[in-house]
């Protein structure tokens, strides 16, 4: 177990974020907590893409084999900063059960690869298949907070993100599974924190279907509120009020 990388990953996200506490004064908390989560976002898709597709092995035919030197440091630098979010949303108090159950099976899940030794690879699949996603959704925050949300770029940043999750979390994110559960290197604790992860996610895609639902009902509205002839620009944003809270 890296306890020293571990410690100093905490240590280092600690650090940013009284960086960008300091950088970014007339902001609260959440603001400078949410780009500590994106840069982990960017920084931990990049290094477990290398790990993943470039430095190997392939975690669909390699599950449960022995954690590389570089699998060990990406899931040291990951544990570190999931650690740091959530001892500062236990502070806060500002998320609610699922996404704290989804932090704790995290941890738990980098911590058995770490200690075991084994299943490095697709532990570092699914970190970047979960993280993939995570920069699009702090953008989308960051939009609203700038009032630059609600246009073309607030719906095309809503579209890759549901796009991405369906096709790479829950797609991509079902062989990976099949492949752990099947896998004879695979230890049983693994199996069983892959099968809570795997829940994990149908559940936010049951939300993300909802919200996605949701939005083309007023996609709809917007493209039928403009097709309609001689109508004056009030009246216009009048209907489309009505579609959005439908």
């Amino acid at each position: 177990m890296p306890v020293l990388e571990v410690f100093c990953s905490l240590i280092g996200w600690l650090c940013l974020y009284l960086l960008f506490g300091s950088a970014f004064p007339l902001r609260g908390p959440e603001w400078n907590c949410r780009l500590v989560t994106l840069t982990h976002g960017l920084a931990i898709v990049m290094t477990t893409a290398y790990v993943v597709f470039i430095d190997g092995p392939w975690p669909f035919t390699h599950a449960g084999t022995a954690n590389t030197p570089l699998q060990t440091l990406s899931l040291s630098v990951c544990l570190g900063y999931f650690f740091f979010d959530l001892g500062w949303c236990v502070w806060f108090r500002s998320e609610g059960p699922l996404m704290m159950a989804h932090h704790g099976a995290s941890i738990l899940g980098i911590l058995l690869a770490l200690l075991m030794g084994v299943s490095g690879c697709e532990t570092c699949a699914v970190i970047f298949g979960s993280e993939l996603t995570n920069p699009l959704l702090q953008s989308r925050w960051f939009l609203r907070q700038l009032s630059m949300y609600d246009g073309l770029l607030g719906d095309a940043v809503d579209l890759l993100f549901i796009l991405l999750f369906a096709t790479v979390r829950v797609g991509v994110g079902t062989a990976m599974f099949y492949c752990e559960l099947t896998s004879p290197r695979t230890p049983l604790v693994m199996k069983l924190g892959g099968v809570v992860m795997y829940v994990l996610a149908w559940v936010f895609m049951v939300d993300i279907a909802r919200f996605g639902y949701k939005k083309s009902k007023f996609f709809c509205g917007y493209v039928f509120v403009h097709a309609i002839p001689h109508l004056s620009s009030r009246h216009r944003q009048s209907l489309l009020v009505i579609y959005k809270h439908i």
